[in-house]
């Protein structure tokens, strides 16, 4: 039952950072600091995506073929949201 909650709670999370294209056709998401809020949320919620999968994929030995999807987009999404961090906080700092 662990492993198909798991699995579940990771298969959702695939879907999840596809919401901010809607999100995005809004001139209020546009503007700077609602811009600026809203991928820094979406970027930690697919670093901590990917880390929840990780974690279940390897830990709780969570080890079937649609978790096996889920660790490969979700990693992908992580370096993703590694990545936006990453632009935003660099050009800060030079």
């Amino acid at each position: 039952m662990k492993n198909k909650i798991l699995t579940a709670v990771s298969v959702i999370m695939l879907f999840v950072p596809w919401t901010i294209l809607p999100l995005r056709t809004f001139d209020w998401a546009l503007e700077s600091p609602a811009a600026e809020i809203m991928i820094s949320c979406y970027a930690a919620f697919m670093i901590f995506s990917g880390v929840f999968t990780m974690i279940s994929y390897g830990k709780a030995k969570v080890r079937n073929n649609l978790m096996k999807i889920c660790l490969v987009v979700n990693g992908l999404y992580a370096v993703g949201g590694v990545a936006a961090f990453g632009m935003m906080t660099l050009p800060k700092i030079a």
